[in-house]
């Protein structure tokens, strides 16, 4: 396979390449902020996360003949352009307005990284809110910028403009942050948590120094070099299976929101 990949091709909203033999690195360009819409998810992230795990495969399976093969991992980084944002969210407008956009396009995406047979990491290159926090946690690990030249936060915000979540969030939320005051802060207070706060709330797993997105793409790298081994025996997919289980199940259940309108309906007609 040739890269670098522009997905997708008549418009591309995403990059792939592949700076050295384990390692692959897809970067989000729909607009500055990398909003999460069907044209991004369905056009580019989910044929680039194919195109790695096929590129990947083929050198896993020569492993018989050459034992230095196998290992892999993957980057996510927001626009790289720019030091502001990983993700904004979602559109959520229109995604709202999409029937189909929950169930064939946003927890598809969720399921597909929460076992991804290699390790994925999220550089976290700016702000990180809502649906694009959500993005971040279905990686496997997540390196933050230090938010020293430019303030940065990870943020679930959904509680400040009246919108609840689609059950997967919670479910990836209780997969990936086992505590509940944590979930308290994030869910229902609508935190926004400085790269600090979120490290010493194990919403991330380094900080990188510097400020800018070379910086976060360095110490995601650094990263990916101590895990991609991992890859080598095959199961690390098989494993996140039977770890996110409940989360990749939930992922597939009531994909539409409620809407706090028809909630209300609901309690008045009870009430």
């Amino acid at each position: 396979m040739s890269f670098p990949l522009s997905l997708p091709a008549n418009a591309p909203l995403v990059s792939l390449t592949r700076p050295k033999e384990a390692l692959w690195v897809l970067e989000l360009h729909n607009g500055q902020d990398a909003r999460l819409n069907v044209e991004l998810i369905d056009g580019g992230i989910k044929p680039a996360l194919d195109a790695v795990e096929k590129d990947w495969r083929a050198q896993w399976r020569t492993q018989k003949t050459d034992k230095t093969k196998g290992k892999g991992a993957l980057i996510v980084v927001g626009k790289r352009d720019q030091d502001k944002f990983f993700s904004n969210g979602l559109d959520l407008e229109r995604a709202l307005a999409n029937p189909n956009f929950f169930i064939h396009t946003l927890h598809p995406l969720f399921v597909r990284l929460l076992s991804f047979p290699i390790p994925v990491i999220a550089a976290i290159n700016g702000h990180c809110f809502a649906g694009g926090f959500m993005l971040s946690l279905a990686c496997d690990y997540r390196v933050m910028t230090d938010g020293l030249k430019r303030n940065a936060w990870i943020s679930m915000n959904e509680i400040h403009f009246g919108a609840p979540w689609p059950h997967a969030f919670a479910a990836i939320l209780r997969a990936k942050v086992g505590d509940p005051h944590v979930h308290r802060r994030v869910a229902l207070e609508g935190q926004r948590f400085t790269p600090q706060e979120a490290l010493e709330a194990k919403l991330i797993d380094r900080i990188a120094s510097g400020g800018t997105t070379a910086d976060v793409l360095a110490a995601a790298e650094k990263l990916a070099d101590e895990v991609a081994p991992l890859a080598k025996s095959g199961a690390w997919g098989l494993i996140k299976e039977d770890l996110y289980y409940d989360a990749l199940k939930e992922s597939l259940k009531r994909p539409q929101p409620p809407s706090v309108k028809s909630a209300d309906d609901l309690a008045k007609a009870r009430l």
